[in-house]
């Protein structure tokens, strides 16, 4: 079976959709699938503005590179950029399309969405769409008029004629259903490699590089920094913790989407300017070891559609505390893996308060989060149910 995945960028600081589309492709690749990964040179969102240049990523842009068998191509982003426009991408995919089988595009309200959709269509080549939660009424509700617009002339008749749509929770399909679209829905969650997550670096590893978290018991937040993620919920609840628990410090990693300025003025305004540290992006072992050394980590989404960030936790056995908008929140409430309240800053203080207080808790949500994950939240279960879903629709 061949194979194309196409998304906007593969840049690391957008952390989740980036990590999606790889761990699929090479859990594709690994079970003997052929797969091609087209995507822009892409390393940020991108701008609407035709005076910032974008930031790139250095790969090659005139052929392809293999990656654990994976054919990847990234092809030069052209203005508007915020759309990841690639003509080079567009002729690609009109020349190669009827090699595939199967085509699956990532997000919507991008150019490389709609090209692929357009040239699988034209060839008569199955393909699915993967929304990446842009369907939630909550992001739905911000820039409305130009969505409205892109739906209406440009996506929404490619979103109905999809051989399915890939929703990787039951509550994104859900939260989606009021926007009508007339594809069949499918549910495959994201996953995680556990085995990414076995050897640890020794607890005190992150610490020792950050002198000030000696001694002290970290509440850990890990991703982006930008408002969805509800970083005023957190900080707000942090103050009522900070409080309570004298040696509690908050920890803020992840690339900074523009609202770090605003988060930073919350953290000066509670006085927690010297129990918080921000780190910005952290990967590799570094940010192994900060999961290593969490205490409590803490995820108060306004919108989540799977969370791949919160599954690495999982995964690494830290005690978890998440909002009742992060669409995995079910699943983790019905294994006891973790703690689920509203967007709330006293019920997220009372949880964070309570993993840091109940040695008994804090045991009980490290042995389930792991096991938690190797049943529902592996990319060798994921891919098995895309295999299905492919052999049917390459049918």
């Amino acid at each position: 079976m061949r194979v194309l995945h196409v998304t906007g960028a593969l840049a690391s600081r957008l952390g989740g959709p980036t990590r999606a589309a790889i761990g699929m492709c090479e859990g594709l690749a690994a079970r003997g699938v052929e797969v091609t990964l087209f995507s822009t040179d892409l390393d940020e969102q991108g701008s609407w503005s035709p005076l910032r240049p974008p930031v790139l990523l250095d790969v090659p842009t005139d052929g392809p590179v293999h990656v654990r068998g994976v054919e990847r191509r990234h092809f030069r982003a052209r203005w508007p950029s915020r759309v990841a426009f690639s003509p080079d991408l567009a002729r690609a995919l009109r020349e190669r399309m009827p090699a595939f089988d199967v085509v699956h595009v990532h997000s919507l309200y991008l150019f490389t969405t709609l090209a692929a959709c357009h040239y699988a269509g034209r060839r008569r080549v199955p393909y699915v769409v993967r929304p990446h939660g842009t369907l939630d009424p909550y992001l739905r509700r911000r820039h409305a008029l130009r969505k409205a617009v892109w739906d209406g002339l440009l996506q929404r008749r490619h979103l109905d004629r999809a051989a399915a749509v890939q929703y990787t929770s039951e509550d994104e399909r859900e939260l989606a259903r009021p926007f009508g679209i007339r594809a069949p829905a499918v549910v495959v969650p994201l996953g995680v490699d556990p085995a990414e997550f076995e050897a640890l670096p020794a607890r005190g590893s992150f610490r020792a590089l950050h002198p000030q978290l000696r001694g002290r018991r970290l509440v850990v937040f890990l991703g982006r920094v930008t408002p969805k993620k509800g970083l005023d919920v957190l900080v707000a609840a942090f103050g009522r913790v900070a409080a309570e628990v004298p040696d509690a410090h908050l920890v803020i990693a992840g690339p900074d989407d523009g609202h770090g300025q605003a988060v930073g003025r919350m953290i000066d305004a509670l006085g927690l300017r010297a129990r918080t540290t921000t780190t910005g992006m952290v990967a590799g072992r570094e940010r192994l070891a900060l999961l290593a050394d969490a205490d409590a980590w803490v995820l108060p989404s306004y919108t989540e559609n799977f969370a791949i960030a919160a599954v690495e936790a999982l995964a690494c056995g830290v005690p978890v505390v998440i909002s009742d908008r992060v669409n995995i929140h079910r699943d983790v409430s019905a294994a006891g893996a973790g703690l689920v309240t509203p967007c709330d800053p006293a019920a997220v203080a009372g949880a964070i308060s309570r993993v840091l207080g109940d040695d008994g808790l804090r045991e009980r949500l490290r042995a389930a989060g792991p096991a938690l994950v190797r049943r529902s939240f592996t990319w060798d279960v994921a891919v098995g149910r895309l295999l299905s879903l492919y052999a049917e629709l390459a049918a």
